[in-house]
């Protein structure tokens, strides 16, 4: 198998630049500072009342899972938006499209050579996320969902900034609409179903003027809007956490809101179809930008 040239280009840059290991010597203290102030407190309270409080650990899990979340989701399409744009602003794209390599070989180098340091960056951290296995509440299974949910988020997110990029030719214009379409998708989601369901509530009032209480309760429900969380990153990381810290109860709770079933084969693979959905985004986003770039290199050949 042919190495990327773009991708061998892209780690050579980042291992040169002095700024990512100050980024890593500054997360892993961060979270080192914190997850030994909190031992500090579990043995503190040890000395006074003899207990140990065991969610303090799941606290900590909870904190670093959540701090890799959010930089997955906000610093890999901030790389990814101005990577191919970046490349025409400087003049260099021309260059790189008259050369044998395919514009399928510059997407994913560009796309792996982005996702590469953040996975540096969370494997990093992995000594602190691990003092959760030595209290227990977190097995190995639960630590790979989690890394599959990192990976769903990462490839969706990079592939939306790099099919921006290839779309766009200014990097501030692709940068902005990326973070717009992210925002967007996380939160919009929510503000769906908030409407959905209150057109619902206002239908019942309407007509029943009440809710029925009982088991057969009339309740206004936000209906096929809400498998929009589908495709909800954060949705989906709330619920991997939930049910790995032991709060599976949280999407239970989420599903009464908007007046939804906790039942049936969606429900029951939540986390399984929402990972699968947004990997499968990734790649026709990644389809895309690679489209987006062919006719260009077909007419850079031309005019060789």
């Amino acid at each position: 198998m042919r190495p990327n040239p773009v991708y061998i280009r892209e780690m050579r840059v980042s291992a040169r630049s002095p700024r990512f290991p100050f980024i890593v010597a500054l997360f892993n203290g961060i979270l080192c500072l914190v997850a030994l102030i909190n031992m500090y407190s579990v043995v503190l309270r040890v000395r006074t009342n003899a207990t140990i409080q065991y969610s303090s650990f799941m606290d900590i899990y909870e904190f670093v899972t959540a701090i890799e979340f959010v930089l997955l989701l906000f610093i890999v399409p901030a790389v990814t938006a101005a990577s191919i744009s970046g490349e025409r602003e400087r003049q260099t794209l021309d260059l790189m499209l008259t050369t044998r390599m395919t514009a399928a070989q510059i997407v994913t180098g560009k796309l792996l050579g982005a996702l590469s340091s953040l996975f540096v960056l969370i494997l990093s951290s992995l000594p602190a996320v691990a003092m959760v296995f030595v209290y227990g509440g977190i097995t190995w299974k639960d630590a790979f969902s989690l890394l599959l949910c990192y990976v769903a988020v990462a490839f969706m997110a990079g592939s939306l900034g790099l099919f921006y990029s290839a779309v766009f030719r200014r990097s501030a214009v692709s940068t902005a609409v990326t973070y717009g379409t992210i925002i967007a998708v996380a939160a919009g989601t929510y503000f769906l179903n908030r409407l959905a369901l209150s057109l619902s509530s206002t239908n019942l009032n309407r007509t029943v003027a009440a809710y029925t209480m009982g088991e057969n309760a009339v309740r206004a429900s936000s209906g096929g809007m809400f498998y929009l969380f589908l495709m909800n990153p954060a949705f989906t990381f709330m619920a991997v956490i939930g049910n790995q810290a032991g709060r599976s109860t949280s999407f239970s709770k989420l599903c009464n809101y908007f007046g939804v079933e906790g039942t049936g084969f969606v429900m029951e693979h939540w986390v399984a179809l929402s990972i699968c959905l947004q990997l499968a985004v990734g790649a026709i986003l990644l389809a895309g930008a690679v489209r987006c770039l062919e006719p260009v290199k077909r007419k850079r050949k031309r005019k060789k």
